[in-house]
């Protein structure tokens, strides 16, 4: 029996991380992390719809510094899910496949889902009279 000196399968220690799988991972986290948010908002509205004291008792979470940090987090998935999603409705259209042009668009979503982030909290900053 001869045994071959062929190459192994490439694997992921091999590779260098690229933004364009780190954005794909973002996507996909982002995804879960809103349907996570889901249930939350629904247990929000169950708050807001049993009474006084249960809407209070929700208010005091999402007030919490743990509430805030979840809040933020929603919001840039948010931010960022619908971002990228409307960078994969281009490339649906057969647009931006350019090297230069994913790793552009890349960077844009990102700068974007931040700044949207800092736009919402800012704004509920202001409405709340400088409390978020």
């Amino acid at each position: 029996m001869v045994t071959m000196n062929r190459p192994l399968s490439p694997h992921i220690q091999i590779y260098r991380k690229q933004i364009t799988s780190s954005l794909s991972i973002l996507h996909r986290a982002t995804g879960v992390f809103l349907s996570l948010g889901a249930f939350a908002f629904v247990y929000w509205l169950w708050a807001l719809a049993t009474g006084p004291e249960a809407y209070a008792s929700a208010q005091a979470f999402f007030s919490s510094i743990i509430g805030r940090v979840l809040l933020l987090g929603w919001v840039f998935s948010l931010a960022y899910h619908f971002s990228n999603g409307i960078r994969h409705l281009f490339w649906d259209s057969g647009k931006g496949f350019q090297i230069e042009t994913v790793y552009a668009s890349g960077k844009a979503v990102l700068a974007i889902s931040v700044l949207l982030t800092i736009l919402v909290f800012g704004v509920a900053y202001a409405m709340r009279g400088g409390v978020v």
